[in-house]
């Protein structure tokens, strides 16, 4: 890409205010890449995202907070793009494109300059409680948020690499509910075919969905838990999904079951609710606020788990 230096405007002497010659030159910066802060944050990996979840609360029980310190952590840390886990709105999702609810708790709250980029997000369970497709038809309306459909999957390039993530968004909503076994059975499908018809480029898996398969929070029984375990675990084996990202638990976790899939749980972005220690899978848990931050090339995934402070909590690598 060609540089382009800023252009500096030097004010010359004014009889009718003579103190502007003390003033600041005034500097104007062109628009170019070359010239962002992000630019100078290389850190030897090609991709960079935060992933969040369960946040959409006015900004309170430390949403804001949370918020500000991925704002921080964007500015001194290259990142391409957010992953929203779900549960996007409390308490019952938003009533249409144009609820104020998306001013509350998403526009006036994620406002750093560095939180500009592309939000690619998924449905929660409260999100179901409105109009879910209200969050489809806002993509026509933000520039960032983005949410073509209830599931849809994304090819992304490793920068300037031989190499590509595939990143598959689903619903895990219709997942649970007999009610909803013919819509879950077209999803699943579609989900075998898209991880079977990757390209071979791809060099790293993600699926993102907002319940978890594995947890150590509440719901490390329960129905919803067992019925998503069910749902998934035979495809993410066979397809060796490298990672299950999530939320629905409101804590930051790092779970290795058995198999071939890591399952990170990041849905600390508001309320928080409790984890259990010493369970066999578990490697990583902490009820606190917080965010994940992903970076990865072809052949390395680092994931850190960043509170509200702006402290790593955790650090781990996957390798190829």
């Amino acid at each position: 890409m060609k540089r382009r230096d800023f252009v500096r405007t030097t004010l010359g002497v004014s009889l009718l205010n003579p103190l502007e010659t003390l003033a600041a030159e005034p500097v104007t910066y062109l628009e170019s890449e070359d010239l962002s802060r992000q630019a100078a944050l290389a850190d030897g990996y090609a991709l960079h995202f935060m992933a969040l979840g369960d946040w959409g609360r006015n900004g309170e029980y430390l949403q804001r907070e949370v918020a500000q310190q991925m704002g921080k952590w964007a500015s001194e840390h290259r990142t391409n793009f957010v992953i929203s886990v779900g549960d996007n709105f409390y308490p019952k999702g938003v009533i249409s494109e144009h609820d104020p609810l998306w001013h509350y708790s998403f526009e006036n709250v994620y406002t750093a300059h560095d939180l500009q980029c592309d939000w690619y997000s998924i449905l929660g369970n409260h999100d179901y409680m409105a109009d879910p497709d209200a969050q489809i038809r806002y993509s026509k309306i933000s520039r960032r948020w983005q949410m073509p459909a209830r599931y849809y999957s994304k090819e992304l390039r490793l920068g300037k690499e031989n190499g590509k993530l595939l990143l598959v968004m689903i619903d895990t909503n219709k997942l649970i509910f007999e009610a909803d076994k013919a819509e879950a059975d077209q999803q699943l499908t579609w989900l075998k075919t898209t991880l079977q018809q990757a390209s071979p480029e791809v060099k790293w898996k993600i699926v993102v969905g907002h319940h978890p398969y594995y947890t150590v929070g509440p719901r490390i029984q329960n129905y919803e838990t067992m019925a998503i375990r069910g749902a998934l675990s035979t495809i993410f084996e066979e397809q060796k999904v490298d990672v299950y990202l999530s939320g629905h638990e409101h804590s930051l976790q790092h779970l290795k079951p058995s198999g071939h899939t890591h399952q990170f749980i990041s849905g600390a972005g508001s309320e928080i609710s409790s984890v259990t220690a010493g369970v066999s899978y578990s490697r990583f848990q902490a009820a606190e606020n917080g965010f994940m931050y992903f970076s990865l090339d072809s052949k390395r995934l680092n994931v850190k788990a960043i509170n509200q402070l702006g402290a790593m909590l955790y650090e781990t690598e996957l390798t190829k």
